[in-house]
């Protein structure tokens, strides 16, 4: 008889846990909360390690053929001076491994078809979880239990799978920082990857494959800042920065805006009984590096 498996949460490192667990042989349910999925998010970029465990999942070429991976990159001042730059391909031959810029709606995408059908249920909020492996939920047929041999947490920096089971563990801290994230529509020209730095502010261009660009803005700012358009934050800030950064705001509809936050106190174990966490759940980190999603993967 199989195992059973209950993953919580169906972003990026909770359907690669699931993914595994079903080539492993076990029977998967992946509880979500949300109601419906929608193409939320902007881009990331998956590294060296994350693209292995894509491989890993049978999944890494299914990733390269819709990410970005040859594009030259570099480093910049606000004033357009190049600090720093690497070719097209220079990554590749020299550290034998790519970076791969992909929407993150598109991975999901990706991960989410490698899946039956049947295997997430949404619109599920999980209201108890002991180490015994028993969860219950409110799902969209009223209350439910699933008795599991394993139960993934893998519900994000706010989980309710870790306030259940470490009551006592530390909660997100804000860093002092205010970040913001768009992606454009298809873009004339080819851009590099681009990174553009000046005291207490950055700003980050993203290539990706079907010709549209992801970016991101930062500043070093207290949590809870002004309210309103995020957009028109943005255009404030960066607006006087070399091109193409004020025309790829201009040109972006939805800007997303978060006060980041982390978990910087870490738990002794992300196990207890049959419970494990994994991904934000378990070490939510600031996206200096680009790790979120790599290690979330990782974990899985």
């Amino acid at each position: 008889m199989a195992r059973t498996a209950v993953v919580v949460g169906a972003g990026i490192g909770g359907l690669s846990a699931a993914i595994g667990l079903r080539r492993a042989g076990w029977d998967v349910t992946v509880l979500e909360r949300v109601a419906a999925f929608r193409p939320v998010g902007a881009g990331l970029v998956l590294q060296a390690n994350g693209l292995r465990c894509l491989d890993a999942l049978g999944l890494g070429e299914a990733v390269r053929m819709r990410g970005r991976a040859d594009a030259s990159a570099g480093t910049r001042r606000p004033d357009g001076r190049w600090l720093a730059r690497i070719a097209a391909g220079d990554l590749e031959r020299l550290l034998k491994t790519s970076a791969i810029g992909i929407h993150r709606a598109t991975l999901h995408e990706i991960l989410l078809g490698a899946l039956p059908e049947a295997t997430v249920v949404t619109g599920a909020q999980v209201t108890a979880v002991t180490a015994d492996g028993l969860v219950d939920y409110e799902g969209p047929a009223g209350p439910a239990r699933i008795a599991a041999d394993l139960v993934v947490g893998a519900d994000g920096i706010h989980s309710t799978v870790r306030r259940l089971m470490w009551p006592a563990a530390a909660a997100p801290v804000h860093v002092g920082v205010r970040a913001w994230r768009g992606v454009t529509p298809p873009w004339d020209g080819d851009l590099a990857v681009a990174f553009t730095w000046d005291r207490g502010a950055e700003f980050g261009i993203v290539p990706l494959v079907d010709g549209r660009v992801y970016w991101f803005g930062a500043v070093n700012a207290a949590p809870g800042g002004p309210a309103g358009d995020e957009k028109a934050q943005v255009q404030a800030r960066f607006g006087g920065w070399h091109e193409p950064i004020p025309a790829l705001v201009a040109a972006t509809g939805t800007v997303l805006g978060d006060d980041l936050a982390c978990l910087d106190e870490p738990l002794p174990t992300y196990v207890l009984g049959r419970v494990a966490l994994l991904g934000d759940a378990a070490h939510a980190m600031t996206p200096n590096l680009g790790q979120g999603a790599n290690q979330a993967l990782e974990d899985a």
